[in-house]
């Protein structure tokens, strides 16, 4: 049976620890864009919470059909998340 080859350590390892690290593109976003991020999604299910809960008495999303009232929480919730996308 024949042997296998023995490879040396240093094959491997050397390209690893000769590597630059990569610097990211771009700054941090600001703390502004963080809050408005959740506070979309949090307004988002709020709006959806309260139309369920209380909607008939609320003048304003009565005078509003079902999917509307859908369309604007999960509207505002689905900004909320494409907005973590550009999030760093």
């Amino acid at each position: 049976m024949p042997k296998s080859k023995v490879r040396s350590k240093t094959e491997y390892t050397d390209a690893a620890v000769s590597r630059t690290p990569v610097k990211v593109k771009g700054s941090p976003t600001p703390r502004w864009y963080l809050v408005v991020m959740l506070g979309l999604m949090i307004i988002g299910l709020a709006w959806l919470v309260v139309y369920y809960l209380a909607g008939e008495q609320i003048p304003f999303m009565m005078a509003l059909e079902t999917w509307q009232n859908f369309a604007i929480g999960f509207g505002l919730a689905v900004v909320g998340l494409l907005m973590t996308m550009n999030w760093r």
